[in-house]
């Protein structure tokens, strides 16, 4: 059954594809093999400033105190803000946000009433770290306006939002935003950047990809569309090509070099039962700025938040199975540094960027590879040194712990008596 789905899926979008041969090359389509290639040598420079942004964009850049573009922005950027479609995948904490973000505030020109540009993520606490991105980046650029959209929040908030403040940007979930354009409150005729956030994430849940297809489709045939993910599985790249138009393929690093420089990655054998003492003296003996600890389910979650705050361990814990209301609060507060310690579900694993964050301790294994790397990325982010510990107390946890070894080609070892401090905390 679920096979017919996909398929259907797919051939609704080849129909769309194939009206859209007809329609104009997109700024994308223009540039030929040899510019492309051109563009693509050129592009090592020294920093921000050799990428032309507007004056508006430099002084942003520097107010929020970058200096040099990662790696992946000096890929990207040159020919994002070109109108190139786009396919990034890159390791988390090496800025691919800022390579949508940038490029979309470079090329567009707001119109009173007009959404320009649409942001499509999975969970709402990234869709809601994006949107502050966006506004950041355009502090100079008074005249702009963004928005974030998602469940969890009474539509008509959102409808008089779009009534009388229409944004030019527009961050959401796919649930909310398609309700939004089926009502006819939010007009997606204009739009002339499509971007995909944890691309993968969104494109191998199948009602998922059905929501994201019925936007797309709402959409001008001649657009911008870019997808960025840490993840994308040699499976999932030719859909996210269906949506494109001869894109640029980045890939950073290939998935063998996935593991992040500056994290160091431990593990800790033992029963099940000795997790809550040896989580408790961890906490005593490491220095950290700030410390995710993930669990597998909303009730240990609870449970351990529960524990630690009894220990003395002044902590929060993020889950599905509270109001996105408090969700959003408890996560605001921890990007602040008001709590050092979070426990959290797989909710805030991917795209979530705390920028204190040196230590992730997986308390539960994850149940995949991927996951492993999307957890382990929230420390380390931007090239920054982590730290890395994951309990391993049952024979499926070394079967996954074996997985990330051999697939990411990375040794991890038993954490020693004695840790460095230096091999983890910022200088």
């Amino acid at each position: 059954m679920g096979e017919t789905k996909d398929e259907a899926y797919e051939e609704e979008l080849l129909d769309y594809e194939e009206e859209d041969e007809k329609a104009p090359d997109s700024a994308g389509a223009k540039v030929n093999g040899e510019a492309t290639k051109k563009g693509y040598v050129g592009i090592h420079s020294s920093g921000f400033r050799d990428f032309l942004l507007k004056p508006e964009l430099l002084r942003a850049i520097v107010d929020s105190g970058f200096e040099h573009p990662s790696e992946v922005q000096h890929e990207c950027i040159p020919q994002a803000i070109l109108g190139m479609d786009v396919i990034c995948q890159a390791k988390s904490g090496m800025g691919k946000t800022a390579v949508f973000v940038l490029s979309t505030l470079q090329q567009i020109d707001p119109v009173p009433g007009q959404v320009s540009a649409l942001v499509l993520c999975h969970t709402r606490e990234l869709a809601y770290q994006i949107c502050h991105e966006f506004e950041r980046f355009s502090t100079y650029l008074p005249d702009l306006k963004v928005a974030v959209f998602y469940g969890g929040v009474n539509i008509k908030v959102h409808k008089d939002l779009l009534k009388n403040e229409c944004p030019h940007i527009v961050v959401g979930t796919p649930g909310r935003i398609l309700a939004l354009t089926r009502d006819k409150d939010l007009s997606l005729k204009n739009v002339r950047h499509f971007i995909l956030d944890e691309c993968d994430k969104m494109l191998e849940s199948l009602d998922m990809r059905k929501d994201v297809q019925d936007i797309f489709k709402m959409t001008p045939h001649d657009k911008q569309v870019m997808m960025f993910s840490a993840t994308l599985s040699k499976e999932i790249r030719p859909v996210c090509k269906k949506f494109m138009q001869d894109p640029m393929e980045i890939y950073v690093d290939d998935e063998a070099k996935l593991t992040l420089h500056g994290l160091v990655q431990h593990y800790i054998k033992l029963k099940e039962e000795e997790k809550n003492r040896k989580l408790n003296d961890l906490l005593d003996a490491l220095d950290f700025n700030q410390v995710v600890i993930f669990v597998k389910s909303v009730s240990r979650a609870a449970e351990l938040d529960k524990l630690l705050v009894e220990c003395n361990f002044p902590s929060i814990c993020i889950h599905s199975g509270m109001s996105q209301e408090e969700r959003l609060k408890r996560y605001k507060g921890f990007k602040e540094g008001h709590t050092r310690i979070l426990v959290a579900t797989d909710l805030v694993g991917r795209g979530i960027d705390i920028e204190r964050v040196n230590i992730v301790i997986n308390y539960d294994m994850p149940d995949s590879a991927d996951t492993y790397l999307h957890r382990v990325g929230r420390a380390g982010r931007f090239g920054t040194k982590g730290l890395a510990i994951t309990f391993v107390s049952c024979s499926t946890d070394v079967d996954v712990l074996n997985n990330v070894q051999s697939r990411f080609e990375v040794d991890i070892k038993q954490l020693p008596e004695q840790i460095d401090t230096s091999t983890y905390m910022p200088s």
